[in-house]
């Protein structure tokens, strides 16, 4: 599967200005709400039209705005579920899975692809059952079946975990990766949840303002961001301005220091990151002393903050997430940051 879109949508003060290109997969829109994520999906479904530009699935024009192309929703081949699911309250759920075969003619394959996406979603039971008598979980299984006996060549999920609690998220993307591994084909997921996007995306694009800051295999990204903004939206939290001072050194002026790294600093360097899990006692590269200045208590975690010895005051203080098991009985007088863990920031 190939997927290419670069798009152009304007609605009221905000500009949608979204370019990229994903393959097999599952690929992930990560990004805060209102950047233009869902809205992304809504042009590629048909949903929305785009005020210009084009969206090209598998060698098929969906979207041209200059030769005039603009292939309605049930043409696309393009599966899409919704936040809310939308599944018709009154129906049943086979009611509402049949109604992803309405374009099948052959009785017996529609039947046969119902069973299947019953099986496939191990839904068997339930078939009786109207939407408000269905866990959350549940629904979302309905619709996706739904989805799936359409036999889409894309399968779009906008923010697929943000209608269920928090203490059912964990098992249900377990259940989606294995229902995106079966469905074989392409998948592009919209979120604002690095860790969902991590879980289960092979790549992702950061959406910031309507356009897409970093385009990445998912580790690579998360490994070496490259600019600040793409640092902040896969939630490090130590970002500073730093300039180079040699080929392996930085020198960030807030925080009164210089790190070494492990990969060449090039021209153009504006900051650094530093995920706030990257400080060791025990490391003894880049090892500074350090002030501690504040705590906080997370179920399985600490967050504490600290500050360098000739750190700024207008500096804000830097965090050190660790685990509540690895924590001394004596704050450390020093940390150390590996080479390799101080991110180089160029935009």
């Amino acid at each position: 599967m190939s997927l290419f879109i670069d798009i152009s949508n304007k609605i009221g003060d905000f500009k949608l200005n979204i370019s990229f290109e994903c393959g097999d997969g599952v690929s992930g829109l990560l990004g805060a709400s209102g950047c233009g994520k869902s809205m992304t999906l809504k042009c590629i479904a048909g949903v929305m039209k785009p005020d210009s530009g084009k969206i090209i699935l598998d060698g098929i024009t969906l979207f041209d705005s200059e030769k005039k192309i603009n292939l309605p929703p049930q043409s696309r081949k393009t599966g899409y579920l919704f936040q809310n699911y939308a599944l018709f309250p009154n129906m049943s759920v086979r009611q509402n899975i049949i109604c992803g075969l309405n374009g099948e003619k052959d009785r017996a394959v529609r039947v046969r692809k119902f069973n299947e996406a019953v099986t496939m979603l191990q839904l068997e039971g339930l078939e009786n059952r109207k939407p408000h008598e269905l866990s959350g979980g549940q629904q979302q299984r309905v619709a996706l079946a739904r989805i799936l006996v359409g036999s889409p060549n894309l399968l779009m999920l906008d923010e697929p975990f943000s209608a269920l609690d928090s203490h059912l998220r964990g098992q249900l993307q377990i259940q989606m990766m294995k229902i995106l591994e079966r469905f074989g084909k392409s998948s592009l997921m919209v979120t604002h949840n690095r860790d969902e996007a991590y879980l289960l995306c092979d790549n992702i694009a950061l959406v910031d303002n309507g356009r897409v800051v970093a385009h990445k295999p998912t580790k690579e990204l998360f490994d070496d961001p490259e600019s600040r903004q793409a640092a902040l939206l896969t939630g490090c939290k130590n970002v500073e301005d730093a300039r180079k001072c040699g080929e392996f050194e930085v020198e960030v002026p807030a925080w009164g220091v210089r790190f070494m790294t492990a990969k060449p600093v090039r021209d153009g360097l504006c900051a650094i990151g530093i995920r706030a899990h990257y400080f060791y006692p025990e490391v003894e590269s880049n090892r500074l002393p350090v002030r501690f200045t504040g705590e906080l208590e997370e179920p399985f975690e600490y967050i504490l903050q600290f500050r360098y010895e000739n750190q700024t005051n207008a500096a804000p203080d830097v965090w050190w997430r660790l685990a509540k098991g690895s924590r001394g009985a004596a704050m450390p007088a020093a940390l150390g940051v590996d080479p390799a863990d101080v991110l180089l920031l160029y935009e």
